[in-house]
């Protein structure tokens, strides 16, 4: 019988639900781990792009052009490939570990989901009528361009991951 933690009770020979393991969690626990990260970084996601562009709307946050109708949806979508790619292994050697393609796009997301004359980026440089003229139908191909990054990200990712025979093998 393996050793367990008793959590700091004394031993009564039963088991608990806790084997100890010193190379750390395999198997299911890892993936319900992989998959509370991902949930985590999808609702975190969907929170800090979601409110301040007043997709979600709050009190704290106005928008003077109302959310169209593409809005939504590309931030949910960004929401789940975010938390896809969160859920996902890490890649096994660091050449391969980048996250900088999957935070460009949501940064990407999060320009493309605003509000164009909210942007003070964008004001400051192309005033009222170039946010309106300029920015704002630009702003679905950025839209297109952010989700393609992180799709592309989350596929590499998928690729590159840490898979062995003890943690992706197929069961016998």
């Amino acid at each position: 019988m393996s050793e367990s933690i008793t959590h700091g009770l004394p031993s009564s020979g039963m088991a608990t639900a806790f084997p100890k393991d010193p190379a750390g969690p395999t198997g299911a626990r890892k993936w319900s781990i992989r998959l509370v990260h991902g949930a985590l970084a999808g609702m975190i996601t969907l929170v800090v792009v979601g409110i301040p562009t007043d997709i979600i709307d709050t009190p704290v946050f106005g928008r003077e052009v109302p959310v169209r109708i593409w809005e939504l949806p590309v931030l949910l979508a960004t929401a789940l490939l975010t938390a896809a790619w969160f859920g996902i292994d890490k890649p096994a050697s660091q050449a391969d570990r980048t996250s900088t393609p999957a935070a460009l796009a949501v940064v990407s997301t999060f320009f493309a989901v605003g509000c164009p004359v909210c942007n003070k980026l964008v004001l400051l440089a192309l005033g009222t009528s170039g946010a309106l003229g300029l920015w704002a139908p630009i702003q679905p191909i950025l839209a297109g361009v952010s989700l393609t990054m992180l799709a592309g990200a989350v596929v590499y990712r998928w690729r590159k991951r840490d898979c062995t025979a003890a943690s992706c093998g197929a069961r016998q």
